[in-house]
């Protein structure tokens, strides 16, 4: 064929893109587009999100253009504007990778129906995923709702291919496109200055990520993954979600490392991170097959729950977000959430546990501020995480889990090293008070001249009011928070 369309999402890279692949295969000239366009529910980027995506696409064109390509950019409703672009260059085919979102699954099929319908052959490709979300089942046929045994039977299909090279040329076509800086990503008022310090949006920028990680962390990563204080995770997340990287990419580096070092620290990271790259996967399984998820709970018990009201914790929702709850570890996570766009994983894990079970305030408010804020906000594990941590979820068992945010503080930053650099004010105290200044004495603070808040709640009373509300929930009845029940093993990580 002469002509074809090539619709771009979050697939922002030139190496191992099926649909840029097949394009090149079968076309002689191609016209890559990128579409304005968020209208189904729950694909609209938040601010961060949408800060990425200004430098994704900016890369992204830059790199066309150095393979003789130009990317034309357009904005409104995606078959009209694929209608259209298909008449006027005269495009025979229409070529994309695959969104998994449910809504914006749903709405693909229509557009494709309708370009079909126009006349044109219309072809989509998996360049998000290992394995399909529909194509690992359970032994009765049905999807799975824990990790483990999902994990297994996508391991046992083993490397789905090998990643597709990067092509030499693009033949592109001159065409009017839109500006990037006209989409208005960027935000208007200037709090972006840490992010953009902290990240390189692109394909470039991923590789040189994953070298870097693979040179620097791999080997220490099973060991050290959950301590914020170290700088030994990936930080490929946002990377992953604008598709300028894909798992099956950072599967086979890291099976490469794995066949190229055989010391065992490399092993261990190897396998661990593996574990990391099909929780993922894990995450697209539970949302196709389960899609009001992102704002219902998977465990129906939970929809009685109770949770405090909106004009309860209004004040206690602001100061968990402004990262001002006067829970050291719980503020370092948010503001290196708000000043980086990106929190390390064990805090998300601590901060959700806060918001969730200490303030009883419901997950959907912890999971729309992580939306807006993040810049690898991502439908599937933004929804898999929260309901994780708050029990409610795939995979939550024991779903009354309370993570204690001192224990977690001291085991994963023994030195103070990360609340130090995110919570200032409390930098001068000893290593015995970091974690917990509430316990020290007053004299103390006002000669080392603290001026921290005093926690918003305290956290044993608010446990056991969150163990209440489980026990309500665990035998079938709804209601407000009673009497406070006796502790029990294993409740705290």
């Amino acid at each position: 064929m002469k002509t074809a369309l090539l619709w771009l999402r979050r697939d922002l890279r030139l190496a191992d893109n099926p649909a840029l692949h097949h394009a090149l295969s079968h076309a002689e000239r191609i016209v890559p587009v990128y579409i304005d366009s968020f209208e189904a529910p729950g694909t609209e980027p938040g601010a961060a999100s949408r800060w990425w995506l200004h430098y994704s696409l900016t890369a992204f064109a830059a790199d066309l253009q150095r393979h003789r390509a130009a990317l034309v950019i357009r904005r409104g409703e995606p078959a009209r504007v694929l209608s259209e672009l298909a008449k006027q260059f005269g495009a025979e085919a229409a070529f994309w990778n695959r969104l998994y979102e449910p809504a914006q699954y749903q709405a693909d099929r229509r557009i494709c129906d309708g370009l079909i319908d126009a006349g044109l052959e219309v072809r989509t490709f998996n360049g998000a995923l290992l394995a399909e979300p529909w194509e690992i089942e359970t032994q009765t046929g049905g999807p799975y709702r824990v990790y483990t045994p999902f994990s297994r039977k996508l391991r046992a299909r083993g490397t789905p291919r090998s990643p597709l090279p990067a092509p030499r040329r693009i033949p592109g076509v001159a065409a009017e496109s839109l500006t990037i800086a006209s989409l208005g990503l960027l935000p208007k008022i200037g709090w972006d200055a840490g992010i953009a310090k902290t990240w390189k949006p692109g394909e470039a920028g991923a590789q040189q990520r994953l070298t870097r990680f693979c040179d620097e962390a791999l080997q220490d990563y099973s060991a050290g993954r959950d301590r914020p204080d170290q700088l030994l995770t990936s930080r490929l997340s946002p990377h992953l979600h604008f598709g300028e990287i894909g798992p099956v990419q950072l599967l086979a580096r890291v099976q490469r490392e794995l066949a190229e070092n055989h010391g065992p620290g490399v092993a261990g990271g190897a396998e661990t991170y593996e574990r990391e790259i099909l929780w993922r996967e894990f995450a697209h399984h539970v949302l196709y097959h389960y899609p009001r998820t992102p704002s219902e709970p998977m465990d129906p018990r939970f929809s009685a729950f109770a949770w405090r009201k909106p004009r309860e914790y209004a004040e206690d929702l602001r100061r968990w977000q402004q990262g001002r709850t006067g829970v050291p570890i719980v503020d370092a996570g948010m503001r290196q959430l708000w000043t980086t766009g990106w929190m390390h994983n064990r805090v998300r894990m601590i901060v959700a546990s806060f918001l969730s079970k200490n303030l009883l305030i419901p997950w959907q408010e912890g999971a729309a501020w992580f939306w807006d804020t993040l810049v690898d906000a991502d439908l599937p594990a933004n929804t898999l995480g929260w309901q994780w941590v708050a029990g409610s979820g795939a995979d939550a068992a024991p779903y009354f889990r309370i993570f204690n945010p001192v224990t977690q503080s001291q085991k994963f930053d023994p030195e103070g090293r990360y609340l130090r650099h995110w919570v200032p004010e409390i930098a001068a105290l000893p290593a015995s008070l970091l974690h917990a200044p509430w316990l020290a004495e007053p004299s103390v603070l006002a000669q080392l001249k603290i001026d921290y808040p005093a926690p918003s709640v305290d956290l044993g009373e608010s446990r056991s009011r969150a163990l209440q509300a489980f026990e309500r929930i665990k035998r079938g009845r709804s209601g407000g928070p009673g009497r406070q029940v006796h502790d029990r093993a294993g409740v705290s990580a």
